[in-house]
C-alpha cells in the first residue's frame, strides 16, 4: 500500500488504519462521532493527500476542459474554483472533481483518490486537441482544516487575509513559513474551512504548525469515517455510492453543474443531457430522514407503502449531530417530492422515512 507524507503521525497517534484507494489511511483516531462533532463545533484536520491533482495547460486547455468537464470552464476567473464532473457518452458520471483556474492558461483538476488512474487514462484518451496534461498526484500533498475555528487556527500561520478569500476561491501564499501553498476556501464537511495544497517536503512542518495553532481550540485529527458522516449530513455525494457511471448526472441531481449551451456543443454526453432536461427521468436521487428507529445502509431496499421496491439506499448513517438515521438513495421519480413517505427495509422490516430537502444539518 502507498503511504501519505503524514503516515507516521497517524500511526503515532494510534489511528485505526485501513486500505483506501491503494493508500494506508486513518479511518478514525478517538472515534468517528467525537471527531465529527469536533469539526461541527470547532476544528479538525484531515489528511487528504491521497486525492489526485492534474494540471491542464496551454492554449488548448480551455477547449479540452469544455469537452470533458460538465461545467462551463469559460466562466472561471483566475483564483476561482468550480465543482464539475467527467461525463461519459451515456450521460453517466466517470468522476466528480474540483477545477481550479490557476493562471490564464493553467488549470488544476482534483479528482477522487480511487479514480486517479481511470480519470487520467480518460483525459489522455479525450485529449484530441493537444492540451498539455500533467499528472502531479504524487508530487502534491493536501490537508483539509475544517470547522468554524479553522480560519482562526490558520490565520495564526499566514499573512494572507483568509477572511478575504470567498467561498470556492483560492490564493497562493506562505503558510507556517512554507512557500507556494494553495489556500483554498473549500471542503467536504459543510462546516467551513480550507484545503491546503503543498509540496510533500513541507508536510511535517505544516502538520506540526497546524496542530499547535489549533491547540487552544481543541483541534482534532480526523479520519475518513468522520469525513464520510460530515459529507452525508450536508448531502454531498460520494462517488461509487451516490453517483457513478451507470446513473446519469440528471438522475443524480447534478443538472446544476451540467451545462449544455452553445459553448458546450462538444461536451461528451450532451445529447443525453439535453433530452433528459427536456423530458425528465424515471428515477432520481433523494435525501431522506428516518421517522422510525433504524439506521439505513448502502444497498438497502426502498419501498412504497405497499411494500413494492421503488429504489435503493446509496448512503446512510446515524447522524452524529442530529441523532437520527439519514440517507441518500434512488427512487422512482413519482416518489421523489419532498415530504413523500417512503420505507427503508432495515433487517427485513420496512421502516418509515420521509423525503427531505438538503442539507440535513442546517
Amino acid at each position: 500500500m502507498k503511504e501519505t507524507p503524514f503516515h507516521k503521525f497517524h500511526t503515532e497517534l494510534g489511528a485505526k488504519m485501513h486500505e483506501f484507494a491503494g493508500y494506508d489511511m486513518p479511518i478514525q483516531y478517538k472515534g468517528i462521532n467525537e471527531e465529527h462533532m469536533a469539526v461541527v463545533n470547532s476544528v479538525g484536520v484531515f489528511d487528504v493527500s491521497h486525492m489526485g491533482e492534474f494540471w491542464v495547460k496551454g492554449p488548448k486547455a480551455l477547449e479540452f476542459l469544455q469537452k470533458v468537464t460538465s461545467n462551463d470552464a469559460s466562466k472561471l476567473e483566475i483564483g476561482q474554483i468550480q465543482y464539475s464532473f467527467f461525463p461519459n457518452e451515456k450521460g453517466g458520471v466517470i468522476d466528480d472533481f474540483l477545477l481550479y483556474r490557476y493562471e490564464e492558461e493553467k488549470y488544476m483538476m482534483v479528482p477522487n483518490a480511487a479514480n486517479v488512474e481511470k480519470d487520467w487514462a480518460w483525459c489522455v484518451e479525450q485529449n484530441t486537441m493537444g492540451a498539455e496534461l500533467e499528472n502531479a498526484s504524487d508530487r502534491i500533498a493536501q490537508l483539509a482544516v475544517q470547522g468554524p475555528k479553522a480560519i482562526e487556527t490558520l490565520q495564526k500561520l499566514t499573512a494572507t487575509k483568509l477572511s478575504e478569500i470567498p467561498y470556492y476561491h483560492f490564493v497562493v501564499g506562505e503558510v507556517a513559513g512554507c512557500p507556494n501553498v494553495i489556500i483554498s476556501n473549500t471542503g467536504y464537511t459543510g462546516c467551513g474551512g480550507f484545503e491546503l495544497y503543498f509540496y510533500p517536503e513541507y508536510s511535517e512542518k505544516l502538520w506540526m504548525a497546524i496542530i499547535e495553532a489549533g491547540e487552544s481550540f481543541g483541534i482534532m485529527p480526523c479520519g475518513l469515517g468522520a469525513r464520510d458522516t460530515l459529507r452525508l449530513e450536508m448531502g454531498f455525494c460520494l462517488y461509487g455510492n451516490d453517483i457513478d457511471a451507470e446513473h446519469t448526472a440528471i438522475e443524480s441531481g447534478l443538472g446544476w453543474i451540467t451545462k449544455t449551451g452553445d459553448n458546450k456543443k462538444d461536451l461528451i454526453g450532451r445529447v443525453v443531457f439535453v433530452d433528459q432536461k427536456a423530458n425528465g427521468v424515471a428515477r432520481k436521487l433523494v435525501a431522506f430522514e428516518m421517522k422510525e428507529k433504524g439506521i439505513p445502509r448502502h444497498g438497502y431496499d426502498i419501498t412504497n407503502e405497499a411494500g413494492e421496491v421503488i429504489g435503493n439506499v446509496t448512503s446512510g448513517t446515524m447522524s452524529p449531530a442530529m441523532k437520527v438515521g439519514i440517507g441518500l438513495g434512488y427512487v422512482q421519480t413519482k416518489y421523489s417530492t419532498v415530504g413523500t413517505t417512503i420505507f427503508i427495509n432495515v433487517r427485513n422490516k420496512n421502516l418509515k422515512a420521509e423525503v427531505v430537502k438538503l442539507p440535513f444539518r442546517k
